[in-house]
């Protein structure tokens, strides 16, 4: 009992050291809390900096830290700390305008006492110093940068002072919350009006920026920015890109990210975007619509006749629908990180995600983008929740979000890849026909990696010989479209190979140079499929997918409980049974202790597990094979996950896979499954992944269904998964996990 006491008081006294003085009236007293600021900036340092508080990722402790360092009014150390952090972070070259806003700051802050001069002055100074310290690269996106939201600031500042305004004190994380969004409202209300006026003089120093709008032959209106360098006289190459996330700033930026390497920007708008009227319905126009678009791009007197087209995710997807009826003027297209239109987004493998709500809105709220709606990320989970919680159907998704949206319910009417998805981009034998030289880039991390790769593998079925090079590395779907990052995604303390800390933005240019002004090709496109293995610091150069693995591993999903080995095919017929109750809605957050140093996520997942491996294997491409299940329903959403365990016990994980079991043989047609009968799920369409695996690592497998909030639930009652609600659920779906089943891992050797 002594010893129960002992703890608890010691337990009290680390929450009570957590606590810190903060009177309720800086609340409401805008001079008390100028003063209290500071102070409490000061205590959280040194909290933060404990090993209880201090972050496992460097790159998020020193984010913190600088942020926290301008709050306490320690200019110089801030400026450090933000240096470091952004060499943590990445490639200086690629990374150095990262956070500029906070830096403007608090060199003014610094140059305004050390100086004795305005404050206005010293921003005019520190703005100047930092601009023409970066290479034309890092100017394009300053614009964006320094256009914070302070109206956004000011209201998230005052929630968090809402919430303090009954104490005296306050917790550590709170102290940590306020300081920042305290940072961000001083920092941007301070700087931004003059800043942006400073800005737009030195852009129109160095370029010529219009904004048109285009009447297309059917009467649809779309706003289009050009962006030239001054110094550039003669006609030159076009760079277009398609935008649905509009913006003058961002639009801009965007040309000038072409005209820096000396080509033309040219930035579309898609409908209902800007000054156009026209619906806004995304995804559905632009087959139609980029056609005249490059058409008049091609003909004004700055083009010398050659476009090609660049832009990451839905502006990746763009780029396949402009190829779909291929104009001559159209020369090459470098998507990155596409948008597989009814592939991978808004369905992953036919299974509809719940992000597609929060994106719905992000671009169709107004006519640029309703970014506050779209990061409020506590709101989005709480809505995922509640419909999870409800029971309701996934149509119902809508309306818990605010009203019903015709885009939601249009999506969901097409489960299947039918037509409606079809003609939005190249589709079969349209892939014969696009004949002009292709970059693809996208990365293991990258969300929209399906897609991108669905347009690639669709481009080589149907084309015989395509020139279409693909990069793909340690990348997310932000990397695989800037600049590769000096940690893995999600890990903040996984390092990326040296060798794959590339701007994509040059290699990308790189390749413009070498289509349309015959300049050398980038050196790392040795052939036509570059990939990254992790943990090897060396890139790969083959012809073709294929030959990403030279074989493969048949992973059995075999208990070894019993003596058997995961990489031999069983003798005898067993299986794993698994039950899913989908009428318990209770989050569960359980865990498998794979050794002494890490755990896995199993909720909904039986766990399979390999032999130590013997040698070192460089596991690369992706997941196949074949599921033989029986279950007592019509469906399910099968999901599957391979991770390594490392020698030092930690996991890392390699590739993911989701689908809809009524449409893995064919994604355009629904073929329910036979309650009772063991039948066969093929993996298609798996995340690809190259990584060299140590010996003395083990790999677990995790198969099951998936049952959460992120995604739709698939009751398996046969009915069209958008309409089944929890009264659909019956019993717990049972699933027999047969020994015969096994999950192909590609093996890569020189």
């Amino acid at each position: 009992m002594k010893f129960k006491i002992l703890v608890a008081l010691v337990f009290v006294n680390l929450m009570q050291a957590q606590k810190f003085y903060f009177p309720k009236t800086a609340t409401t007293d805008s001079v008390i809390l100028e003063k209290q600021i500071p102070e409490l900036a000061l205590k959280v340092i040194t909290e933060h900096q404990s090993p209880k508080n201090k972050p496992k990722s460097t790159v998020t402790f020193l984010d913190n830290l600088f942020r926290l360092q301008l709050a306490a009014k320690d200019y110089k150390s801030s400026i450090t700390s933000l240096n470091d952090y952004r060499k943590e972070y990445a490639d200086h070259n690629m990374a150095g305008n990262k956070s500029l806003a906070y830096e403007i700051y608090s060199m003014a802050k610094l140059m305004e006492k050390d100086k004795k001069t305005s404050f206005s002055n010293a921003l005019q100074t520190a703005f100047t110093t930092k601009y023409e310290s970066f290479s034309d690269p890092l100017t394009a996106k300053i614009g964006t940068i320094l256009d914070g939201d302070v109206r956004e600031y000011k209201k998230s500042l005052k929630t968090a002072l809402d919430k303090q305004k009954d104490k005296d004190t306050i917790d550590y994380a709170s102290a940590l919350a306020l300081c920042k969004n305290y940072v961000n409202y001083k920092t941007y209300s301070s700087i931004k009006p003059q800043v942006m006026q400073l800005f737009k003089v030195k852009e129109q120093e160095k370029f010529i920026i219009e904004t048109k709008n285009l009447t297309l032959k059917n009467g649809t209106k779309l706003t289009i920015t050009i962006v030239r360098k001054k110094e550039n006289k003669s006609p030159l190459p076009v760079i277009l890109t398609n935008n649905i996330y509009a913006g003058e700033l961002v639009d801009a930026g965007m040309g000038k990210r072409a005209a820096v390497y000396n080509y033309v920007g040219a930035v579309v708008n898609t409908r209902g975007k800007r000054d156009s009227n026209d619906p806004n319905n995304p995804f559905e126009d632009e087959a139609q619509d980029l056609y005249e678009v490059i058409d008049w791009v091609s003909k004004q007197p700055w083009s010398n006749g050659k476009v090609g087209m660049i832009g990451g995710s839905y502006l990746g997807f763009s780029q396949w629908a402009a190829v779909k009826k291929l104009h001559p003027a159209l020369k090459t297209i470098v998507p990155q990180v596409s948008v597989g239109i009814g592939i991978d987004y808004p369905a992953q493998n036919n299974v509809f995600m719940s992000y597609m709500m929060q994106w719905i809105r992000y671009v169709t709220n107004n006519k640029l983008t309703d970014e506050a709606t779209f990061t409020n990320y506590p709101k989005w989970d709480s809505i995922n929740t509640a419909w999870y919680k409800s029971g309701r159907s996934f149509r119902a998704l809508d309306s818990l979000s605010g009203k019903p949206n015709k885009i939601f319910q249009r999506w969901l009417d097409h489960p299947g890849y039918d037509k409606y998805w079809q003609k939005m981009v190249p589709y079969k034998n349209d892939f014969a026909k696009i004949n002009i030289p292709v970059l693809t880039t996208t990365g293991y991390y990258d969300a929209d990696q399906i897609g991108a790769m669905y347009y690639y593998k669709q481009h080589h079925q149907y084309n015989k010989n395509p020139n279409h090079y693909l990069v793909i590395g340690p990348y997310d779907h932000a990397g695989a479209q800037s600049y590769g990052y000096n940690y893995v995604y999600g890990t903040g303390s996984t390092l990326i190979d040296p060798v794959a800390r590339i701007s994509i933005d040059e290699l990308a240019f790189s390749w413009f140079d070498y289509i349309l002004k015959d300049g050398k090709k980038p050196e790392l496109l040795k052939d036509k499929v570059n990939f990254q293995i992790m943990s090897s610091n060396t890139w790969k150069h083959v012809s073709s997918l294929d030959k990403m693995h030279s074989s493969t591993l048949k992973f059995y999903l075999q208990d070894r409980k019993n003596g058997s080995l995961v990489f031999e095919k069983p003798k005898t017929e067993q299986f794993t049974q698994q039950t899913i109750d989908f009428k318990d809605r209770n989050p569960k957050y359980l865990y498998h202790k794979v050794s002494e140093q890490d755990s896995v996520y199993v909720t909904n997942s039986v766990y399979f597990e390999s032999e130590v491996l013997d040698r070192d294997i460089i596991l690369s491409g992706n997941l196949s094979g074949v599921f033989n299940v029986s279950i007592n329903k019509k469906d399910f959403d099968p999901s599957t996950s391979l991770y390594q365990v490392q020698p030092d016990g930690k996991t890392f994980l390699l590739s993911t896979h989701l689908t809809r079991a009524s449409f893995a043989k064919d994604n355009s047609k629904r073929q329910l499954l036979k309650p009772g009968k063991k039948e066969q799920i093929p993996i298609k369409n798996s995340f690809f992944m190259s990584k060299k695996i140590e010996k003395g690592s083990k790999l677990i497998v995790l198969v099951g269904a998936n049952k959460n909030k992120n995604w739709q639930v698939n009751y398996g009652s046969g009915k069209d998964v958008s309409d089944e609600t929890l009264k659909d659920a019956g019993e717990p779906l049972e699933i027999k996990w047969y020994n015969d089943s096994y999950v192909e891992i590609p093996v890569y050797k020189d």
